[in-house]
């Protein structure tokens, strides 16, 4: 669960970093990582709450 949770703080680093390039300078492909980054996001969030249920079951 813990290297999940690095992951997830890995993702978001790298999603606030191409979003505000996108937003900031207009940088086109920033924006297409910034949207691909989102979606693994959402996958490592479904598996959070995945994981987090079955811990909490325990």
């Amino acid at each position: 669960m813990k290297n999940l949770v690095e992951n997830l703080n890995q993702l978001f680093a790298d999603f606030a970093k191409d979003a505000a390039s996108q937003v900031e300078t207009g940088n086109k492909a920033a924006g297409a990582r910034a949207r691909k980054t989102s979606l693994a996001i959402e996958k490592a969030l479904k598996e959070f709450r995945k994981v987090s249920v079955e811990e909490g079951k325990k």
